[in-house]
């Protein structure tokens, strides 16, 4: 009956890991897209614009990924 309770966990885990990488993609192609409305709308010269907010969007995604790997090594 235990090893019956500790199986659901392991694939919500694992389902965890997996969802990452698609939080990751949708996180930086928003800042992206947000850049790249910034260098549009305030004709922003040499795309510093797209290229600030992709590289803010990487960092936030980045944190995101070490916070969520903490979390589930704090279950564990």
């Amino acid at each position: 009956m235990e090893n019956k309770d500790k199986q659901p966990k392991k694939s919500n885990h694992w389902m965890v890991l997996i969802n990452i990488s698609f939080q990751m993609g949708i996180i930086i192609f928003a800042f992206s897209t947000l850049g790249t409305f910034l260098d549009e709308r305030y004709h922003i010269a040499d795309e510093w614009g797209f290229k600030g907010c992709t590289l803010f969007g990487v960092f936030v995604s980045i944190y995101n990924v070490i916070r969520q790997v903490n979390q589930i090594n704090k279950m564990n």
